[in-house]
C-alpha cells in the first residue's frame, strides 16, 4: 500500500476518533454540572488540538511532496541508493556523515537556494537527525516559496 493511501486511512481512522472525542464533550456539556462542564472544555480541547495537528502534518507534506516533485522534474532529487547501508537497510553512519558534510557545504556555498537546504533536510534525515531534517525542510519550504512568490511555511 503506499504511504499516501496510509496516511490517508490513518487520517480517517482520527478523525473517526476526533469525532466519538467530541459526542463525548456534548454529553459532559449536557450534565449541566460545574464539574461535568469544565470536563467538557478539558474533552472538547482535545478534537480541536487533533484536527490542528492533523492539517497542519498534512499541509507540510504536500508542501515537502511539491518540492520533491520540483527537484525530480530539474533531475536533481537526492539519490542515497549508492552509499552503504547497514543489515538494518539504515545508511552506514560514516557515509551518511560524508554525504551530510557535501550538502552542508552546499547550502554554505548557496545559503538562498531552496534545493540545497531540501537536500540538507534529507542529509539530517539519513543521519537520523528527525528534529534537525524537519527545521531544515521549513528553511526549504519557506524559501521555494519566496522564490514562487507563494506564502506560508511548513507548519511543526
Amino acid at each position: 500500500m503506499r504511504a499516501r493511501n496510509v496516511a490517508l486511512l490513518l487520517t480517517a481512522a482520527l478523525v473517526v476518533y476526533l469525532v466519538l472525542l467530541a459526542d463525548r464533550a456534548i454529553e459532559l456539556f449536557a450534565t449541566g454540572s460545574p464539574a461535568g462542564i469544565a470536563l467538557g472544555v478539558g474533552v472538547f480541547v482535545l478534537p480541536l488540538l487533533g484536527v490542528w495537528i492533523v492539517v497542519a502534518t498534512w499541509r507540510s507534506g504536500l508542501q515537502i511532496q511539491r518540492l520533491s516533485r520540483r527537484l525530480d522534474a530539474e533531475g536533481v532529487l537526492p539519490d542515497v541508493s549508492d552509499l552503504p547501508r547497514r543489515p538494518s537497510g539504515r545508511v552506514d553512519r560514516t557515509a551518511a556523515d560524508a554525504w551530510f558534510d557535501q550538502r552542508r557545504t552546499e547550502v554554505e556555498a548557496a545559503p538562498d537556494d531552496w534545493r540545497g537546504w531540501y537536500r540538507l533536510a534529507y542529509a539530517y534525515d539519513i543521519a537520523g537527525d528527525r528534529r534537525r531534517a524537519r527545521a531544515t525542510m521549513r528553511k526549504a519550504v519557506d524559501l521555494e516559496a519566496a522564490e514562487s512568490g507563494k506564502t506560508g511555511g511548513v507548519a511543526d
